[in-house]
């Protein structure tokens, strides 16, 4: 089953309420919350305060992706703010392995995020250890960006050794995603698919369908 997680980022955050009522009547599995911190990535978005001012909007779970320097630091209070799952980055400036056990202290479950350009070798380690693989198919920042295929090998080498060694944890994608390259990273193992600008132009409800069939 695919499962899909639209991207806040690319909603309307002057009303973002609203958007995310409109979102929650089309049944998605998750929804995707970008935290950039200008330094880690060149851009800024939102904070604690603003998930957890949104918290009480649905019920969905929160899939929030810390795009930030020193996750760590900060790993409580997107916990508090009401985060399900909360995902960080190999390349960032912190231990990993204390980053992540820090995370499951919160009772918060884990994943790690990483770039087009890091090797899956990084992180093979720790996969035992989290819920959750985020592999990013564009460099992170900024929404709306195209689809990388080089990262697609990459995709298909990590469900090879999750299934190889049965491990327990969802293979995400995040970047460039429509249908057809929903498509081919479905097909290469994902399944869990991070889509903003393509879930946000139209109907919103016929575009999660779509998105949602491409595994079938």
């Amino acid at each position: 089953m695919i499962r899909i997680a639209p991207s806040l980022l690319s909603a309307d955050f002057s009303r973002l309420g609203e958007q995310i009522d409109v979102l929650e009547k089309c049944n998605p599995d998750l929804f995707h919350i970008d935290v950039m911190d200008g330094h880690f990535v060149p851009n800024i978005t939102i904070g604690p305060v603003v998930i957890r001012s949104i918290r009480n909007c649905t019920k969905i779970p929160f899939d929030v992706h810390l795009m930030i320097s020193h996750p760590n630091r900060f790993i409580k209070s997107f916990a508090d703010a009401g985060s399900d799952i909360i995902t960080v980055h190999a390349e960032a400036k912190h231990n990993l392995d204390e980053t992540i056990k820090l995370i499951k202290e919160y009772n918060v479950k884990a994943g790690v995020a990483i770039n087009p350009d890091t090797p899956l070798s990084t992180i093979e380690k720790v996969l035992n250890r989290i819920d959750l693989l985020l592999i990013m198919t564009v460099h992170p920042g900024f929404a709306g960006q195209k689809f990388i295929h080089d990262v697609v090998p990459k995709i298909k080498n990590a469900r090879n050794i999750i299934d190889t060694e049965g491990l327990k944890l969802d293979l995400e994608v995040d970047g460039g995603i429509n249908l057809k390259t929903g498509k081919i990273a479905v097909d290469a193992g994902a399944n869990i698919l991070v889509a903003g600008s393509f879930i946000f132009k139209g109907n919103v409800k016929e575009n999660i369908e779509q998105l949602r069939k491409v595994g079938k």
